[in-house]
């Protein structure tokens, strides 16, 4: 029966589709310093305008604009200088015609002044006078109050993932505090005979647990707060306690290894046995990442997502799985960010995978003004394919395969900084 149900695989669109019945993580008050890569859980409206007040944006001469037209190399206007305008205080006087008063870019325009001459071109003559020769309309190198932001204008909606120029402006708005969505609690564990510590030396058989310190680098990546739980034997009372364990206290349960059709693979039953379970997904149509899980446990619902025990499977299933349901916890909106994207040319043939949705692994390289994808092959037991690579690229369910020389979108790895 087990075999049956592996091979019910599901696509990666209908996996994604499964993820709206998990709730983010719950909400939190963060001072504004802490703001950066937080996702807001309601939407900031602006509480003021900003700017506040009319504001030069050239160094100039703050100036009635009438008293420069037709002004020109040939045939200057000349107006009277009055003064200067300090940074950070409102102007000592008001400018009437034909006068003006002197303005540095980013002070408040003087009542009645309504633009700025710009240094470049005017002179300045010993009785104080200003030579102008060139006109300006008004509002000519001007900021107009709330030109930057609207006052209760909604620049950041809920979901929204905070970059330092987002905290920037909300400091510029006054915006202290913060309400965001909490970073999800990731358990992770490891489960199989053949894992030991990483401080361990294998003997014959054994590998050292590689998958557990990948897996929390992308939560980490991902927005989410990673917990090492250790290594699990193929025991199914082991297994089921250290999952129900996990239950308590995460948000969201990654266990690698034991997710493939094996007498010893004791996950599935594992996880069935814990209360309120659902098996969602047992295999899904990607390569590689075929023998993938995910279930939802308790009430309310928290994910469980398995992963395959190879480095790269796993590697690959958290990028194309983990990273949108990392995103849905950590309640961004819309489609989670990678690395990014580049288009380049594939540099040899690739096949497809009969059946299922293909990542390959690329490693980019810049020849004159061509960027090329040279594919990076290995068993999925490998981690040094992944080491060398800066991205994948995915030939799409039904597609036979890829031409050399045929643009290609490359998902770029993120840098890690």
């Amino acid at each position: 029966m087990a075999l049956l149900e592996f091979f019910r695989l599901q696509t990666r669109e209908e996996v994604l589709a499964l993820y709206p019945r998990f709730a983010p993580a719950g909400v939190e008050e963060v001072d504004l310093s802490a703001g950066l890569g937080r996702v807001l859980a309601a939407a900031v409206p602006a509480p003021e305008e900003v700017p506040a007040f009319l504001r030069a944006s050239m160094d100039g001469y703050g100036v009635r604009a009438a008293d420069t037209f037709g002004a020109s190399v040939g045939a200057p206007q000349y107006l009277e200088i009055k003064g200067d305008v300090p940074m950070g205080v409102a102007p000592p006087r008001a400018v009437n015609p034909g006068e003006t008063l002197r303005v540095p870019t980013g002070a408040m325009l003087p009542p009645g002044a309504d633009a700025v001459v710009m240094v470049e071109y005017t002179g300045e003559h010993p009785d104080g006078t200003l030579e102008v020769r060139r006109p300006v309309a008004p509002g000519e190198n001007v900021l107009q109050p709330g030109e930057d932001v609207a006052q209760g204008e909604v620049l950041f909606p809920e979901g929204s993932l905070l970059r330092p120029q987002d905290l920037g402006l909300l400091a510029a708005l006054g915006v202290s505090r913060l309400p965001v969505y909490r970073r999800p609690r990731v358990a992770i564990l490891s489960s199989g005979d053949e894992i030991v510590p990483i401080t361990q030396k294998p003997a014959p058989g054994q590998v050292r647990d590689s998958n557990a310190y990948l897996a929390a680098a992308q939560v980490a990546e991902g927005g989410g707060v990673p917990g090492l739980r250790g290594i699990i034997p193929d025991n199914f009372d082991a297994l089921k306690n250290a999952l129900a364990a996990a239950l308590q206290e995460a948000d969201l349960i990654l266990i690698s290894g034991g997710s493939s059709v094996g007498v010893r693979d004791l996950t599935l039953e594992a996880i069935k046995a814990l209360p309120a379970a659902e098996v969602l997904v047992h295999g899904v149509a990607i390569r590689p990442g075929k023998p993938t899980i995910l279930a939802a446990l308790g009430q309310p619902a928290l994910p469980l997502l398995g992963l395959p025990g190879h480095p790269a499977s796993a590697a690959v299933v958290m990028e194309v799985l983990g990273r949108p349901l990392l995103a849905r916890l950590t309640g961004q909106a819309g489609s989670p960010a990678w690395g990014g994207e580049v288009t380049a040319l594939l540099s040899r043939n690739l096949a497809g995978a009969s059946g299922r949705e293909d990542y390959v692994r690329v490693r980019l390289r810049a020849e004159g003004e061509t960027l090329w994808a040279d594919p990076v092959l290995g068993p999925s037991g490998l981690l040094s394919p992944l080491v060398k690579s800066d991205g994948l690229v995915m030939i799409p369910l039904g597609v036979e395969g890829l031409f050399r020389g045929e643009a290609v979108g490359v998902r770029l790895f993120s840098s890690g900084h």
